[in-house]
């Protein structure tokens, strides 16, 4: 294996399986599964397969930007596999500039939406369907929103407090759990966790966004071997700083992105609807490791 010491190339498996109770007629997929190309991040090569082969397959980008890989199946079938694998490389970021500006600052400019960064940035100030603003996730965050603190320092003081103050429970949430629920309860998954720190940087009047991704596998964090989910803080004339409160760190070289939007709604990796099939199982695998420089076989 080549070694790269501007980052690291990544072999990225995403295996999703459906198993159903009974047959299903005709189905169709749609996938947020190819990487983006950042200026971190290089996607090299990427392709999507499906069994049964579909009958037509449509791309587009959606309003983020993001990849959108649509299939439908027309022949009868009691499973339904798709894979997605992708070689992604991945250097170190640099981080935005601007995060020694006091929050208010920042959250002022965003109320203002003069410029044209900010006026893009803040409708990701406003509630989406997930994520709520609300006083309860205000108040929270004011006790690392202190008054004139730099915004870098009180998005890392934030994350951190949620990855100590919550408990990494799987099968405790759904998709559906009011993030309010979640909140109370202090458990849940990257997913939870994600729509929180979003819905109190929100409520103080800042804007972040869903980042949708992988980690590397064998890594130490809570979240590897499945899809994970981060957040994006906008950070006047610098961009955006990511941020995993899972794991309370900055997204580095063991983070790989798909895609961003207002909250999970917008980025699910896969969603669908098939005609019968009654009861289904579904079972997800993702595999992130380091690779070679050998191509995506055809």
């Amino acid at each position: 294996m080549q070694s790269n010491p501007a980052g690291i190339r990544y072999r990225a498996t995403h295996t999703t399986r459906y198993l159903y109770a009974a047959t299903v007629s005709q189905c169709q997929s749609e996938v947020r599964l190819t990487p983006r190309s950042l200026p971190w991040q290089t996607l090299v090569q990427s392709r999507i397969q499906t069994t049964p082969e579909p009958a037509s397959v449509e791309r587009h980008k959606d309003y983020f930007g993001n990849e959108v890989t649509t299939f439908s199946i027309i022949e009868t079938h009691d499973r339904f596999t798709t894979v997605a694998t992708s070689l992604v490389h991945v250097a170190e970021r640099t981080p935005p500039t601007g995060m020694d500006v006091p929050w208010e600052v920042v959250r002022d400019e965003l109320a203002a939406h003069a410029r044209p960064e900010t006026l893009e940035a803040y409708e990701f100030v406003l509630p989406s369907p997930f994520v709520t603003r609300d006083a309860t996730l205000a108040a929270y965050a004011a006790v690392s929103f202190t008054p004139g603190r730099p915004l870098g320092d009180a998005c890392d003081d934030l994350s951190r407090r949620i990855h100590t103050d919550f408990k990494y429970e799987k099968k405790v949430t759904g998709v559906d759990t009011p993030l309010l629920d979640v909140f109370r309860s202090r458990r849940g998954v990257c997913q939870d966790f994600s729509h929180v720190m979003i819905g109190a940087l929100r409520s103080i009047g800042l804007a972040a966004r869903y980042v949708s991704g992988y980690l590397r596998s064998g890594a130490a964090y809570l979240g590897a071997e499945a899809s994970h989910a981060w957040v994006a803080v906008f950070v006047p004339g610098g961009g955006w700083l990511d941020l995993d409160p899972t794991n309370d760190v900055r997204p580095g070289t063991g983070h790989l992105t798909l895609g961003w939007g207002r909250d999970y709604g917008d980025v699910a990796p896969v969603k669908g609807i098939a005609l019968g099939g009654g009861q289904q199982v579904v079972e997800v695998e993702v595999r992130v490791e380091p690779a070679d420089y050998e191509p995506l076989q055809k």
